[in-house]
């Protein structure tokens, strides 16, 4: 059974940095592809970044130059390293995961998609304020 424990989230002020962790368990992160969605209230869960077979990148307009996916295969866990932190990103944000197999093109094309991930954490708030 997998599951997904992300950790890091806090108050930061407007221009500062988080790291976000998200610990797996019965899933290798870089077996398939992992992805780090955000939600804030009256608002759909938006992709924010995710990371196929541990090397391929992918990251939201909104984010690209300021966030970082990442992962460490001796921990099993995956990283988003946020700088240069606005309001705007002021949300929940969740890990997801899927073990189903997906060509990359597939993938690429479609990763922000939520239904294509069956496993997702509980979720960690991040707060900037400006």
């Amino acid at each position: 059974q997998v599951q997904l424990v992300e950790s890091g989230g806090g108050s930061v002020q407007a221009g500062g940095s988080l790291r976000l962790s998200c610990a797996a368990s019965g899933y290798a992160v870089s077996s398939n592809y992992m992805g780090w969605f955000r939600q804030s209230p009256g608002n759909g869960r938006e992709g924010v970044a995710a990371i196929y077979a541990g090397f391929a990148r992918l990251y939201a307009d909104s984010v690209k130059g300021r966030f970082t996916i990442s992962l460490d295969n001796a921990k099993n866990t995956v990283y988003l390293q946020m700088n240069s932190l606005k309001s705007e990103d002021t949300a929940m944000y969740y890990c997801a995961a899927d073990s189903r197999p997906l060509a990359f093109p597939r993938y690429r094309d479609n990763w922000s998609a939520p239904t294509l991930y069956g496993d997702w954490g509980q979720g960690t708030q991040v707060t900037v304020s400006s």
